[in-house]
């Protein structure tokens, strides 16, 4: 029978050190990717909230617009029926 050939040992380990660095790179590069993506979430998150904030604070201010527009119709409406009646 034929033994299969030996491994040199150094060879492999060598190959597995090779393997192992670039599997750490590789890592570092997926962490890095991760991190930005994590900041920029943050970065939306933030910038979300400032919007919903701002548009709260647009809509609040809104409200009191129409009921004055509707009083100065109906002042506006009244004051020539108060003119006419008192003539």
């Amino acid at each position: 029978m034929n033994d299969p050939a030996p491994y040199d040992t150094a060879a492999v380990a060598l190959e597995l050190e090779r393997l192992r660095g670039s599997m750490e790179a590789g890592f570092t590069r997926v962490d890095g990717s991760l991190a930005l993506l994590v900041q920029r979430s943050d970065q939306s998150d933030r910038q979300l909230s400032d919007h919903e904030a701002r548009l709260d604070a647009l809509e609040r201010a809104r409200w009191p617009l129409a009921s004055i527009a509707t009083l100065t119709a109906v002042v506006g409406l009244a004051l020539p029926i108060w003119q006419l009646a008192s003539r």
